[in-house]
């Protein structure tokens, strides 16, 4: 099963994904722009809605002073953009923008460009994008996720264990499950009190501010937060009656109760999956294409998840009780059956979120998201042999005789007559046959030998031994999928490269400065920009100095396009004047490689230059 679920990951992984983790698409005015007049707005279009904050921008004069801003708003209404307004008078030179956003899947993400009035500074103020994340903060936040995930899967895990396997004697799961209550409450209230420092790349001093916690009660990844804890308390009345029912159930073992069972069943599903839904609706699930099945997917995952690891330490538990239960077989089985079922389904719903999130066959090993993936398979590999071998122990254990099994178990009373049959002289044993073969029903198993207690302990020793492995193995797949869930997938990954540009400009192959003569009265420069810069359509725009370092207007501008290697081009840009620079909406580049640019320059009305330069194009 593992072993298919990776091939078809494989297989499927070349697709279109979905993309979670804002990726800015574009920026108006674009970054390295050199613009004749200032812009009355700064906006920003990314690859899915984000949520905005008080301080989303931050932009710079020249000088790196700070200037003042209108609020974040959106362009037309859309929730994929972000827009501030500028003051009214900007005067020549070099501004930075600044910019940090709340993406969909919960996660902040920032940046940082820079545009021109006028003429660049001589000396631009570098590209700042702020606090990336306080290392402190981000370490308080992920311990308190990865709480959070084993408090549920144990929390939800052991409910499902008590109601599918059915323990004769559920009280000593009563301890793990307040423990896990109290730990899933304590590590929601962090994570609600840490989510304005996180987002705002803080000390987690701030998370101390009351203006801050009230802000965040208003977005998103807070509502969920604060419907997480609200759930809490119906849980608590949920187990507290669950808890009565079974004490009257061991009293009375008649059907006066039996019932309400399926309502109660009812009742504690429903409060799982809204317990799983206030993580799926702020992760990954909630982004990109196909979000009704990627959350179904998500919940699915997340309770198989619970059942199968919340079941191995309530199975732990029950093996470890001081009174043995008087049916581990029946116990065991029923979970191994359960079990299973839950494995099916992280395979089906694992595979998909997979396939959803890497985007390409690179990204598995080309990427952070691809190798966490990669090692969380790995891990999985190990969990499902130590589970094949819980198998082969639950196999012997349902296998053996009850006398070997349950040692325990008090013989039936029969009744007899008045006097009781006369008794019975005990027949001592046969002496031992050293040649004779003990059979499998009679082989004492691990652990027994000189001084054990028999094979029925042995055996549940043995099992106790593996399915601690497996809830061990278990707690290390939940912590690299705590660590998944806070990583960008492939594909928004890919995205967010292709979009970031180093400080103070934009990517090489977008932007190349080709110096010229200008007879006598020295050497001018035209700076072109070419957006994005790959294969396929191109926006291209041109600004021409003077030898003074000003702009220049010239009668004449042409940009043309060869690639020498596939004996391709001229492809002749239609530039357009447009008072201060010169632009062409569409250029089409279809091949990668390396491109010879071409640009003349009509200086005057009978002297022109004509200067090359070579870029490269990426598909």
């Amino acid at each position: 099963m593992l072993l298919g679920s990776v091939l078809v990951l494989l297989v499927l992984g070349g697709a279109g994904p979905a993309s979670a983790h804002a990726a800015l698409g574009s920026t108006d005015p674009e970054d390295g722009a050199v613009l004749g007049r200032a812009p009355a707005h700064v906006t920003l279009t990314f690859s899915e809605s984000v949520g905005l904050r008080d301080d989303s921008f931050r932009v710079l004069d020249p000088g790196g002073h700070r200037l003042h801003t209108g609020e974040a708003g959106r362009a037309e209404g859309r929730s994929d953009t972000a827009r501030v307004a500028l003051p009214g008078k900007l005067g020549e030179g070099t501004y930075t923008v600044a910019w940090r956003v709340v993406s969909a899947d919960s996660h902040p993400v920032s940046g940082a460009f820079t545009f021109s009035v006028g003429k660049p500074s001589q000396a631009a103020v570098p590209v700042d994008s702020g606090p990336t994340e306080d290392p402190l903060t981000a370490t308080l936040h992920k311990i308190a996720r990865y709480l959070s995930y084993l408090a549920a899967a144990l929390l939800i895990g052991a409910a499902a264990f008590v109601a599918l396997c059915r323990p004769p004697d559920p009280a000593p799961l009563r301890r793990p499950l307040v423990a896990a209550w109290w730990t899933l409450l304590v590590a929601t209230l962090a994570l609600l009190v840490l989510r304005a420092p996180y987002e705002a790349g803080t000390g987690p001093s701030a998370a101390l501010d009351p203006a801050a916690l009230r802000d965040t009660l208003t977005t998103r990844p807070g509502a969920l937060l604060l419907t997480r804890l609200g759930l809490l308390l119906p849980v608590a009345l949920y187990f507290a009656r669950a808890a009565r029912a079974v004490r009257v159930d061991r009293v009375d073992r008649g059907d006066r109760r039996r019932g309400g069972r399926p309502l109660a069943a009812a009742v504690g599903v429903v409060l799982a999956v809204g317990l799983a839904l206030t993580w799926a609706a702020g992760e990954h699930a909630s982004a990109g294409i196909q979000v009704p099945v990627a959350m179904t997917s998500s919940v699915l995952h997340l309770l198989a998840t619970a059942v199968w690891f919340g079941g191995l330490v309530a199975l732990l538990v029950t093996l470890r009780a001081p009174r043995p239960s008087p049916d581990p077989a029946g116990v065991v089985a029923r979970f191994s059956r359960t079990a299973f079922a839950a494995v099916t389904v992280l395979v089906v719903t694992g595979v998909y979120q997979s396939w959803r999130g890497l985007g390409s066959w690179q990204a598995l090993t080309g990427s952070t998201y691809g190798r966490l993936l990669l090692a969380k398979v790995v891990l999985v590999a190990v969990l499902l042999a130590a589970a094949a071998v819980s198998r082969r122990w639950t196999a012997a254990l349902v296998t053996a005789p009850v006398a070997v099994r349950e040692p325990d178990r008090v013989p039936e009373r029969i009744p007899q007559p008045a006097g009781g049959p006369p008794p019975e002289t005990p027949k001592p044993p046969p002496p031992p046959d050293p040649d004779a073969d003990p059979g499998p029903d009679t082989d004492p198993g691990p652990g027994t030998g000189p001084g054990d207690d028999g094979p029925g302990p042995a055996l549940r020793r043995g099992l106790y031994r593996s399915v601690l492995v497996e809830a061990v193995v278990a707690a290390v797949v939940l912590g690299v999928t705590t660590v998944l869930t806070a990583t960008p997938p492939g594909r928004s990954a890919e995205e967010a490269a292709r979009a970031a540009v180093p400080a103070g400009g934009v990517l090489p192959a977008s932007v190349t400065t080709i110096p010229f003569e200008v007879g006598a009265s020295g050497r001018g420069t035209v700076q072109i920009t070419l957006d994005p810069g790959r294969t396929g359509d191109n926006a291209v725009q041109a600004v021409v100095f003077g030898p003074d370092g000003s702009l220049a207007a010239v009668p004449e501008l042409r940009l043309s396009f060869t690639l020498p290697d596939k004996d391709l081009g001229p492809i002749e840009a239609e530039l357009v004047d447009r008072g201060g620079y010169w632009s062409a909406n569409t250029v089409t580049l279809p091949l990668p490689g390396t491109w010879t640019m071409k640009a003349t320059v009509r200086v005057s009305e009978v002297d022109q230059v004509s200067e090359t330069r070579r870029i490269r194009v990426e598909r």
